[in-house]
């Protein structure tokens, strides 16, 4: 699991077969103290994030898994969480 910030929003006429009906968003991953780590991605939404929002994400088959159980689609990463807060030490 990981922290990324929603910075845009993808439009796609066709999606794979499994992928009907949810979104896609650019996020842009963060490390511990929310500064950019490496470059912006696709995630799948699973938890209906917007723009500017703090979320958490996973990746591999654990995303796939997310999106769906039953049939896993090909998919690298995806929002499983908006974060409320995060406290450091």
């Amino acid at each position: 699991m990981y922290l990324g910030k929603v910075i845009g929003t993808v439009v796609c006429e066709r999606k794979y077969e499994g992928l009907e009906g949810r979104r896609f968003l650019v996020v842009q991953p963060l490390d511990h103290r929310r500064e950019p780590s490496g470059p912006p991605e696709v995630a799948v939404d699973t938890v209906s994030a917007s723009p500017g929002t703090l979320v958490y994400l996973v990746g591999s088959r654990e995303a796939a898994i997310a999106v769906s159980a039953s049939q896993p689609p090909p998919v690298d990463s995806a929002i499983v969480g908006i974060v409320d807060s995060v406290d450091l030490p």
